[in-house]
């Protein structure tokens, strides 16, 4: 829903539907039931009769923000219920000083002497515990900088590409060699690289070999220059490989009051798209777009169609406030928002300050 639309049906509310619809929403969010016109004649703070409240509920229907999940039975929020409700009505709380202490002491502990995805592990294993729900952190790979690049040789035509990053983090690539290459010529590349990308990210250091192009092709001889090349080129991406590395830990919580087959198949569903490279891609995408937290519902988002799920996401960043990754919450539609909002927030900005 748009705002425009958001402030439209807001103003079409009378105090009364405002307030029956908040209940409807609340109920579901806190124990995922219908809520009849009975009950909710009896929350109400003023009196309404029973006939009255569901004459409400109807107009709230025709609305599409509830609908009845089968005849005679209360009403449930629609996801543009939902949506409205986020955008127009929901209170943000602030997490407590403890849960804040919480927090700052799990990502801190978890920094100190650990490689970066060490701490991006705890971090996701951490919203899991406090939201239960499927806590999910993206690490973009290219961002870290740069320690050390080595080959090591394993047959006359291949070499192992190693890179190490300041983090801690190390990668391997296997890259074809060109023919007639001595160790010698590795061991010269291997120096080349590791006295131009030293503190850069990749990024940075493939602009800067291209721009010592002239330099490299004084300083070594031809094979040494491919050699130099194709170091920074194995990591440069092709279409199989994945941009962002995904840490996700909760899974479970997410089948906690699953039962029907059809529902366990569309979360599978969903963790088989998350980790494909346009899974990847389009969580980064949503992060970046908004400068902090988003909610995704449902429908709302391709990647989150199928199994009904919803997404709390926010982006953290680099010393150059360069977002580098996402965190956030995976969980039924009925999360309690207002609590994971602050949660997630407050998680991606005490990631970014470590990574400063």
């Amino acid at each position: 829903m748009t705002k425009p639309v958001i402030d439209q049906t807001v103003q079409s509310l009378d105090v009364r539907s405002r307030d029956i619809f908040r209940l409807i929403v609340d109920t579901y969010l806190k124990e995922g039931e219908p809520l009849g016109s009975r009950n909710l004649s009896r929350m109400l703070p003023h009196s309404l009769s029973p006939a009255t409240v569901r004459n409400v509920m109807s107009d709230l229907e025709h609305l599409g923000l509830v609908y009845a999940p089968h005849i005679s039975a209360g009403r449930l929020p629609t996801q543009k219920g939902l949506r409205l409700f986020i955008d127009a009505f929901m209170e943000v709380g602030d997490l407590s000083d403890d849960e804040r202490r919480v927090i700052e002491a799990q990502v801190k502990a978890s920094g100190s002497g650990a490689t970066l995805e060490q701490m991006l592990t705890e971090a996701s294993q951490m919203l899991s515990g406090m939201s239960r729900g499927a806590g999910l952190v993206l690490a973009n790979k290219s961002e870290a900088a740069l320690k050390h690049i080595e080959f090591i040789q394993l047959e006359p035509t291949k070499a192992l590409a190693v890179m190490v990053s300041q983090n801690g983090d190390v990668e391997n690539r296997v890259v074809d060699l060109p023919a007639g290459v001595t160790t010698s010529q590795l061991h010269e590349a291997s120096n080349y690289l590791n006295a131009h990308i030293r503190g850069r990210t990749l990024a940075e250091a493939k602009t800067e070999i291209a721009r010592l192009r002239e330099e490299t092709k004084a300083a070594l001889d031809t094979l040494s220059q491919d050699l130099v090349e194709k170091g920074l080129a194995v990591w440069a991406g092709t279409e199989s490989d994945l941009p962002a590395r995904l840490i996700v830990r909760g899974r479970a919580n997410l089948l906690e009051n699953v039962t029907a087959q059809a529902d366990i198949e569309l979360l599978k569903h969903l963790f088989e798209d998350l980790e494909t490279k346009d899974g990847l891609m389009q969580l980064l995408d949503l992060a970046e777009e908004g400068s902090g937290v988003r909610i995704f519902i449902g429908s709302e988002n391709r990647l989150f169609s199928l199994s009904g799920s919803s997404l709390v996401v926010a982006p953290y960043r680099d010393k150059d406030s360069r977002v580098v990754g996402a965190l956030g919450v995976i969980g039924p539609t009925r999360l309690n928002y207002a609590r994971i909002v602050p949660m997630v927030d407050y998680t991606a900005q005490l990631i970014s300050r470590m990574l400063r």
